[in-house]
């Protein structure tokens, strides 16, 4: 198996990085709902190079709501989906509004394509797994989760330290949409954001798409979980669509 390092600039062919086939769900995909392929060029975490036990290199952990410390580790997995280490959130702390970010500090754009394969390990609070973009501070950025437990993949944004769900476009304000997320899998969660227009893709289909005007500087990207939510993510990938990129 290929080992990648933690962070890479690679050349991606039309297809880009291979994504999982599509869950069973109440989600009718078309042939309109194929990902797009990804752009020419993007920087991938691989985490490999990170120290197990420690924050990997360039990134660092954040908080948002209340709850003890976060905990996101390097950790060395037999199953990563690329080299041998992934990242994971371990704390298993209940508190509901809780939720666990971490943040890569070298990179910031407005317009974004952002992928992140997640692995949920256990949770019974919450069990997934979510990419943030856009992000201003800890309590101002936009994020999409993927949710175990629930079966669901819905977008939200978190003002003022306070989450709340955005409406999948043409359905008002439909929380999300219901879809497999299979427990104890390596599952894709991609984000392609453009101007006030998300689309959502989860295992290579899109699902919906979100429009939303607070958030319009660009910001950090980075990862996400909820209260009790163990865990794994590998292969970040990142392109910013901003014009000067």
């Amino acid at each position: 198996m290929m080992r990648i390092p933690s962070r890479l600039a690679v050349v991606l062919v039309a297809g880009g990085l291979a994504t999982f086939p599509a869950c069973a769900s109440s989600v009718e995909p078309t042939s309109n709902d194929v990902a797009p392929a990804q752009p020419v060029r993007a920087e991938l975490w691989g985490f490999d190079d990170g120290a197990a036990g420690a924050v990997p290199p360039g990134f660092r952990a954040g908080l948002t709501g209340g709850g003890p410390p976060v905990d996101w580790q390097v950790l060395e997995v037999a199953d990563a989906p690329s080299g041998g280490k992934v990242v994971a959130q371990l704390s298993d702390d209940v508190t509901n509004r809780r939720f666990p970010l971490l943040v890569l500090d070298d990179f910031e754009a407005r317009d974004v394509d952002l992928e992140v394969r997640f692995k949920t390990i256990a949770g019974e609070v919450d069990a997934s797994g979510g990419l943030v973009f856009r992000y201003q501070d800890d309590g101002n950025y936009y994020v999409v989760r993927a949710n175990s437990l629930e079966g669901n993949v819905v977008a939200y944004k978190a003002e003022k330290g306070k989450r709340s769900n955005i409406g999948v476009k043409g359905r008002g304000s439909a929380y999300g949409v219901d879809v497999e997320v299979p427990h104890r899998e390596w599952n894709s969660l991609r984000v392609v954001a453009r101007g006030t227009l998300c689309e959502v893709f989860l295992n290579g289909r899109k699902l919906f798409e979100v429009e939303d005007d607070t958030f319009q500087d660009a910001g950090k990207i980075g990862l996400w979980t909820k209260a009790d939510a163990v865990t794994h993510f590998d292969d970040l990938r990142v392109a910013s669509l901003d014009p000067d990129d």
